[in-house]
């Protein structure tokens, strides 16, 4: 499992708009893929 830091959740959010706590879980799910974990944020709504 990739490493959940604070920089990737912050890029995440540039990306995404959404929240802190809603990115970690995407990337936490998306063993830290910005691509996927983005997706994953679309999709979840």
């Amino acid at each position: 499992m990739a490493e959940i830091n604070a920089e990737l959740v912050k890029q995440l959010r540039q990306m995404t708009g959404a929240g802190i706590m809603d990115c970690k879980k995407a990337l936490k799910e998306t063993n830290g893929d910005l691509e996927a974990a983005a997706e994953y944020l679309r999709k979840a709504g």
